[in-house]
């Protein structure tokens, strides 16, 4: 049952801190409401990279140009040195989500993360959906209201809770968007539980070409967080070779840590 509107303080903030541990796949319909308000708050941002441009900063190598009008404003007397550095950015966000029938108790929490994300303005995001197809949503999911956003999607994707061909439709993101320049440094996340239908080694093949391409490749996977798990599917043991950082998916914290781990520089 739902928590009393006037319940103390401790006891609401008790009962969110169990749920962000629940697995999602196991919430009552108002457990999944209230995880799905706090899902709605979290931000996404990718690790910073260095780009061409240069700012101004109180380190880094003089800026000679900046040095000179200032001596010249000061009629010739010596000025301070000024510096520059080279600006940041966050880096590209690629969120692949897998909608396939096995994934059907995480789809809704996956999508609502992606929508957090591709709705924050800490980073550039793509968001698309895997399983016997691939289909963009970053357009659907850039709604404000998580529910509209969400039924958007849903109408925008032909296979949920479909079969699941996670090779080929990584091979077609990498050839429509991928190698022309979405995926190049960016930060590549799976979530998927890795099941594979299809061949194992064209699965391993794209994973390698999709490491080539990012900066960094993680895998989220839900059922990682279970007891005695070993990423023992073919899908999953293919893929594993070129993942950067393999985490759990299972729940609001576990969301909250790849969020974290999205950020790491390395």
């Amino acid at each position: 049952p739902e928590a009393p509107s006037d319940a103390p303080l401790p006891a609401l903030a008790s009962r969110a801190e169990v749920l962000r541990h629940r697995d999602v796949a196991s919430l009552s319909p108002a457990e999944r409401a209230e995880v799905n308000r706090l899902l709605a708050a979290l931000s996404l941002r990718g690790p910073d990279r260095r780009t061409a441009r240069r700012r101004a900063s109180h380190r880094g190598p003089v800026d000679p140009h900046r040095t000179a009008r200032e001596t010249l404003r000061r009629g010739g007397e010596p000025a301070l040195l000024r510096r520059r550095t080279r600006a940041a950015k966050p880096r590209r966000v690629i969120l692949l989500a897998d909608v396939s029938g096995s994934m059907t108790p995480y789809a809704d929490a996956f999508l609502r993360f992606a929508h957090a994300a591709t709705r924050s303005r800490a980073t550039p995001t793509e968001a698309f959906t895997i399983g016997t197809r691939l289909t963009r949503v970053t357009r659907q999911l850039t709604h404000p209201d998580p529910d509209t956003a969400l039924r958007a999607a849903a109408a925008a994707i032909p296979d949920f809770s479909g079969g699941t061909r996670l090779g080929e439709t990584i091979a077609e993101f990498l050839d429509r968007w991928g190698r022309r320049g979405l995926a190049r440094g960016a930060v590549a996340v799976v979530l998927s539980d890795g099941w594979e239908r299809g061949d194992p080694a064209h699965l391993a093949a794209q994973m390698r070409a999709l490491h080539r391409l990012a900066h960094r490749v993680i895998w989220a996977n839900p059922l990682k967080s279970r007891p005695g798990y070993a990423p023992l599917a073919a899908g999953m043991a293919a893929a594993l070779p070129s993942v950067d950082a393999f985490t759990e998916g299972h729940s609001l914290a576990a969301l909250e840590e790849l969020a974290a781990v999205v950020r790491e520089r390395s």
